[in-house]
């Protein structure tokens, strides 16, 4: 199988126009028509088997959570190209091969609630885009934000855990 671009899609895609623009859409960009994945996504796997892979992943409107599976994969989103208004593709690579397309960063952190501690990220430093309760009675949060290593010092002074950036555009 090829590994560029491959077009992660889970979804039924018999009569999707989504499925059939977001095809047509990295067909543009690429000038090859991708594979598709419709599995389970192992981008650690993908990655490792050739690092210059660009994986398309689909985000629909109010998707939660979507991007804990770019977590601990060594994965970056470089890009984001919106198919309709309903989808939008994240475009991911290995964070070996990602340039920093502008100052925006996606920043991923666990947290502990509490309200200090989100004060200090809905500020110049962070925003909060997205967030997922764990089982463990931690927040996976998602961030918007400019400077990572600001950040990072935020959550490490709050006695958070730090869990990675996952892509930047």
């Amino acid at each position: 199988m090829s590994k560029f671009p491959i077009l992660y899609w889970p979804y039924k895609t018999n009569g999707n126009a989504d499925y059939q623009l977001a095809r047509k859409v990295i067909n543009t960009a690429t000038g090859l028509m991708p594979d598709v994945i419709s599995d389970d996504l192992d981008l650690t796997a993908i990655f490792k088997e050739n690092e210059n892979a660009v994986v398309y992943y689909p985000v629909f409107c109010e998707s939660c959570g979507w991007w804990g599976e770019l977590l601990g994969a060594n994965a970056v989103i470089v890009e984001k190209q919106i198919i309709s208004p309903e989808c939008q593709l994240m475009v991911v690579v290995a964070e070996s091969h990602a340039k920093s397309h502008g100052s925006q960063h996606l920043l991923a952190a666990e947290i502990r609630p509490a309200s200090g501690f989100f004060k200090k990220m809905n500020s110049s430093i962070a925003t909060v885009t997205d967030m997922l309760a764990t089982d463990a009675g931690t927040i996976l949060a998602l961030f918007s934000g400019k400077n990572q290593n600001q950040f990072i010092n935020i959550i490490e002074s709050t006695g958070n855990s730090y869990l990675g950036c996952i892509g930047q555009y």
